[in-house]
């Protein structure tokens, strides 16, 4: 009897912990930038020789023109401003989906993009969108919507080696952030399903159809669900 109330002791110290150090990772995102993210590091560990250094300039939301997140919304996570982290709908078509292509396809919300950027790796194991899953009720339960694009836009990866918004702005279309237009930030978010392999300075054929969609579909999610509209006035211009 003494052992199970040590071990029911212990599980509830390791829970608390656990929770505590979950709350000190993602609280302060709330009003501060993050110093860097997992992706960045395993990026400037990992990067071959002569792929130059790493691009990331922080950018408010008030520096990026609302084009992008209207992109961002339309390519990666049109019920955004529905949902509270997931989209089951959206993961339960991609589960389908998967079963019978061999060209996989993903459900993951811009929230579990966030956190997957932020505090993990790349890969598709089960630890690894467990952790994401749980990083991402604390990132919906601490920090607004709106902090949430903020934070994707600036630390999303649109290229090898750059990230976030202003540094995609000046290395791409030399210009600041605030002055994307709709086609750039098109571009930009045509590009996030693989960074690496896609580019934005020599776009492929499909990463063309793909910026075409999404301006397309930033439009007609405008008029569904006004998802612009409540961008605008808090975003650039």
């Amino acid at each position: 009897m003494a052992r199970r109330r040590s071990l029911g002791w212990l599980a509830r110290r390791c829970v608390v912990i656990v929770v505590l150090g979950t709350v000190a990772l993602v609280l302060p995102l709330r009003w501060l930038p993050p110093l860097t993210t997992s992706f960045m590091i395993i990026t400037w560990v990992t990067k071959p020789a002569g792929a130059g250094p790493l691009r990331h300039d922080w950018t408010s939301h008030r520096g990026i023109s609302r084009r992008l997140p209207e992109a961002l919304i339309a390519a990666e996570d049109q019920k955004f401003f529905e949902h509270h982290g997931f989209d089951f709908e959206s993961i339960g078509k991609a589960l389908r989906h998967n079963q019978h292509s061999r060209r996989t396809r993903g459900g993951s919300t811009i929230t579990q993009q966030l956190a997957k950027n932020l505090y993990l790796w790349p890969g598709r194991s089960w630890l690894r969108k467990g952790l994401e899953a749980w990083f991402t009720v604390w990132l919906e339960l601490l920090l607004p919507k709106e902090r949430i694009l903020e934070l994707y836009a600036n630390v999303a990866q649109f290229g090898p080696t750059v990230f976030g918004a202003g540094a995609a702005s000046r290395s791409y279309f030399g210009k600041p952030a605030s002055r994307l237009n709709r086609e750039e930030a098109a571009l930009l978010a045509a590009v996030l399903p693989n960074p690496v392999r896609f580019s934005v300075a020599r776009p492929s054929a499909y990463v063309q159809r793909r910026q075409q969609w999404i301006r397309y579909q930033a439009a007609r999610l405008d008029h569904a669900n006004g998802a612009a509209t409540r961008l605008r006035g808090s975003w650039g211009g």
